[in-house]
Order: structure tokens, then C-alpha cells, then sequence
């Protein structure tokens, strides 16, 4: 699954998200999606402050959203686990990699996601430059 810091990474070009989203998009990898995490894709898009110096316009990339979200597979969590990472904020995140079986869970902010209280020895939280390295 793709944190929403390295899809606006992404978008915005940044090297090993770019090309995390674009294995995406080939279907490589297929991003698991949420309630949550939707809306957080949706905040920041809104954010236009985020997007100030991006390549794309605000119409581009509320296209290259819509197809992100095409290819992500729909997951609803029945249970909240409840990890207890540093923000609670990503809670969800870590709760939605185990209700979609993910195997990895892919952000930036690698840090606040391995604090938490619950281990899930299954999933392994990673940078994108960590897992296209895995990947080759």
C-alpha cells in the first residue's frame, strides 16, 4: 500500500516514489485503498499549497488521482487494531495493511509507522527507494 507522502512525492517527481507509482499504475503493485486513506489523497490534492511548484496542473492531477484509484483495491476494515504509532493519524494506515494482507507498506515516514505497540512481523514498512531495491 502507498502512503499519501509518497504519492504526492510521486506526483510531484520525486525519483524511487515516481517510480513506485508508475509500477502502480503497470500494475506491478497494486495499492490497497480505504476510507481513510482516500481522504487524505483527497486532502491533498486540495492542498494547493503542496502543489506550488508541481509540474502537473490541478486538473492533471485530479485525473492522475481518478486513475490511481482505479487500479487500488478497495478494503474495508471490520476491526480496528489500534497499533498505537507515534501519530495516531496513521493508525489507520497500519490497520488497513492488515485487513488487505499487504506485505508492504510503503512511506517516507518510516520512523513514525514502526513505533507502534502491535507487531505485525508480516508487513514490512519501507521507504520506495527500500522496496524497488526488494523489487530487483
Amino acid at each position: 500500500m502507498v502512503d499519501t507522502d509518497v504519492w504526492v512525492a510521486g506526483v510531484r517527481g520525486s525519483g524511487h516514489a515516481n517510480r513506485v507509482l508508475q509500477l502502480c499504475l503497470e500494475g506491478r503493485f497494486r495499492p490497497l485503498l480505504g476510507a481513510a486513506l482516500l481522504a487524505e489523497y483527497e486532502d491533498v490534492l486540495a492542498r494547493e499549497s503542496i502543489w506550488r511548484r508541481a509540474r502537473l496542473s490541478a486538473g492533471e492531477r485530479e485525473t492522475l488521482l481518478h486513475i490511481f484509484l482505479s487500479i487500488c483495491q478497495w478494503t474495508r476494515i471490520y476491526y480496528a487494531w489500534r497499533p498505537n504509532l507515534g501519530d495516531e493519524a496513521d493508525n489507520h494506515l497500519m490497520e488497513l495493511a492488515v485487513a488487505g494482507q499487504a506485505e508492504y507498506l510503503v512511506t517516507r515516514n518510516v520512523r513514525d509507522l514502526r513505533g507502534d505497540e502491535l507487531k505485525f512481523p508480516r508487513i514490512s514498512v519501507v521507504t520506495p527507494a527500500r522496496l524497488l531495491k526488494e523489487q530487483e
